[in-house]
């Protein structure tokens, strides 16, 4: 793992995810999942997360926080585009630290390291959901200075339904 970051938290590092952390990825994706009471829709494999996070055409990163040498929080992210900026963002998928790690700091760590990325890649804004029942990240993310948009719904297609929406192309 390479070392991008050394934070000013005593022995609490950030490292770039590297071909060979597959399994590990999947297991912070595990643990989020269970937080978030998704388990039954996790479907990834460690085969899909080399193919797209270290393949030949990697379509997303991952940063590791390393607490004492312990990998205790991630960080899954990629590159959208806003037309009103007219400059690239960071959208924020996943962000997850063990909870016997929480409150130390890691979170933020990770969070204020990806705004720090965006501001290096000159994106225009740093993004990400969050479930409306989950109260402490969401009081976790205002008190970074988040506003929560409120007037804007996510839509999502998947599965069979995505497929079905494919075949209507060019009818």
């Amino acid at each position: 793992m390479e070392l991008i970051y050394k934070t000013r938290i005593p022995d609490f590092e950030i490292h770039r995810a590297e071909k060979g952390d597959e399994m590990l990825v999947l297991e912070f994706i595990n643990h989020l999942a269970v937080y978030e009471k998704l388990s039954h829709e996790v479907v990834a494999t460690a085969e899909d997360l080399g193919k797209y996070l270290f393949g030949e055409h990697r379509v997303a990163e991952v940063i590791l926080g390393k607490f004492k040498g312990e990998v205790v929080g991630f960080a899954l992210f990629f590159h959208n585009f806003s037309t009103f900026l007219g400059k690239p963002g960071i959208y924020l998928e996943d962000l997850f630290v063990l909870e016997e790690f929480r409150g130390k700091g890691f979170g933020k760590s990770l969070l204020t390291y990806l705004a720090k990325l965006a501001v290096d890649r000159n994106c225009g804004r740093l993004e990400w959901s969050v479930l409306d029942w989950n109260e402490p990240a969401i009081k976790f993310y205002k008190s970074l200075g988040a506003s929560i948009m409120e007037e804007w719904l996510i839509n999502r297609v998947t599965g069979e339904k995505l497929e079905g929406m494919a075949k209507m192309f060019g009818k």
